[in-house]
């Protein structure tokens, strides 16, 4: 997602690239530039007016950094009025209740409010140690039911018995007194939904709102919905006072802009990302973490998160030591890339290594296989001690190199610099959190 947008920006700031200073007239052109970018990429039009005069400001309201060039400038308060616009930093599911607590599910019929559901529940499980219980209270449709019990058989969550004759109500009430008496400490309710909002639909969750009294109402949005999933934000926010967001389908080549705009629209923030079909594909949502993805940066903390969970603690703990002590090698980066094969979908996980944005899009493409397999093929054809520090490799090396894996030099030349820019921020990254990233990098607040 946001490749569009990406290639927009990133044209941008190439503009101002050859610019010799920041003046008013360069920031005023590149502002209209990004204004289209974001209409494009179907983000709310009140959201991009506020967004074009925050950055305005900032960026010709403050002092310019000698060290910084027009496009360094720029892309700095870009990437902070971002990262605010989506919410400025991740935030928890609060489950500082008294148990159990209680998330009522909402939003339209195919938004993947049943999927979500099992996915949440396997998070709160497996993440947050609790022991939850799956509701539906979509009497309407049968196949939810049988969905979200076959669901949960795959998580190894327990889902409540219910008939289609039952009210809603009943069903909740239900749940209730069966979380005292087995002890769950966690209910996801999933409720019906429409092909609209509907006064049938909101009187019903009015009356499960009443009689559950939950501690979040989660509305799950489709972003590929662009601008329909903020207007349908905006309906279930003034009836029923949503507390936080799940945007689905949040992987997909869609143009984005819900993500940009729903959170600015309701006040609420954006909680969880699904980022696939598997019932682990749900990621808590990172503003500054999508922010860096779609101004061409990358997004090493995640692929990080990623690979800890197919490493040992103690592999996780030497390639800590490494990223801090800038010893990260050519050897190390070629493990990573090895182990990105097992990782998941190859396109989502090149996005996130700093230079390789460009193939990620195509990365189940033939284009981007060969992509990957030349890459293999500069490194297989440098020495140990090449590989174990790149400052040696000097123009006879290179070509040595480019000879050996039948690329030209121009490629070589290309990969280490990928190389070095994983490298460095690999290093900063360790240093700190998302945020602490943003900052070295130039680009926080």
């Amino acid at each position: 997602m946001f490749d569009t947008l990406s290639d927009r920006l990133e044209g941008v700031f190439k503009r101002l690239k050859g610019q010799g200073r920041v003046t008013e007239r360069n920031i005023e052109e590149a502002l209209r530039e990004v204004r289209l970018a974001l209409l494009e990429a179907d983000v709310n039009l009140r959201v991009v007016r506020d967004f074009i005069e925050h950055v305005k400001h900032k960026a010709l309201g403050q002092e310019v950094l000698a060290s910084l060039t027009p496009e360094q400038h720029f892309i700095r308060f870009v990437a902070v009025e971002l990262r605010e616009m989506m919410g400025g930093s991740a935030r928890e599911l609060d489950l500082k209740v008294k148990p159990p607590v209680k998330i009522l599910l909402v939003g339209l019929q195919g938004s993947g409010k049943t999927t979500s559901a099992a996915k949440l529940a396997r998070l709160l499980k497996e993440e947050r140690k609790r022991h939850p219980l799956l509701v539906s209270t979509d009497v309407r449709r049968p196949a939810a039911m049988e969905q979200l019990r076959v669901l949960g058989g795959q998580i190894g969550v327990p889902v409540l018995e219910t008939r289609e004759t039952e009210d809603p109500i009943e069903i909740a009430s239900r749940a209730l007194a069966r979380s005292e008496t087995a002890g769950y400490d966690a209910i996801i309710f999933d409720t019906a939904g429409r092909l609209q909002i509907d006064e049938d639909l909101m009187d019903e969750l009015g009356r499960l709102r009443a009689a559950v009294q939950p501690h979040h109402i989660l509305l799950v949005a489709d972003a590929m919905t662009g601008q329909d999933a903020v207007n349908v934000a905006q309906g279930f926010h003034e009836r029923l006072t949503i507390s936080g967001l799940i945007l689905t389908k949040l992987d997909s080549d869609a143009r984005g802009g819900a993500a940009l705009s729903v959170r600015a629209v309701t006040g609420a923030p954006i909680l969880f990302a699904g980022t696939g079909e598997k019932l682990a594909a749900l990621e808590v949502f990172h503003p500054d973490r999508l922010a860096s993805r779609i101004l061409g940066m990358g997004d090493v903390l995640s692929l990080i998160e990623k690979a800890q969970q197919n490493y040992d603690q103690a592999k996780a703990k030497e390639l800590e030591r490494k990223f801090k002590k800038n010893e990260f090698t050519i050897t190390d980066f070629a493990e990573q890339l090895r182990t990105l094969r097992k990782m998941g979908s190859l396109g989502e996980l090149l996005g996130m290594i700093p230079g390789l944005k460009k193939i990620a899009g195509q990365a189940d493409s033939e284009q981007a296989k060969r992509e990957l397999v030349r890459i293999q093929a500069i490194i297989d054809s440098m020495t140990l001690q090449e590989r174990n520090n790149h400052l040696i490799l000097n123009g006879r090396r290179r070509a040595r190199i480019a000879t050996g894996s039948g690329t030209s030099v121009q490629e070589v030349n290309r990969f280490v610099k990928q190389f070095e820019q994983t490298r460095k921020m690999m290093k900063k990254i360790t240093r700190g959190t998302g945020r602490g990233m943003m900052r070295g990098l130039g680009l926080g607040s």
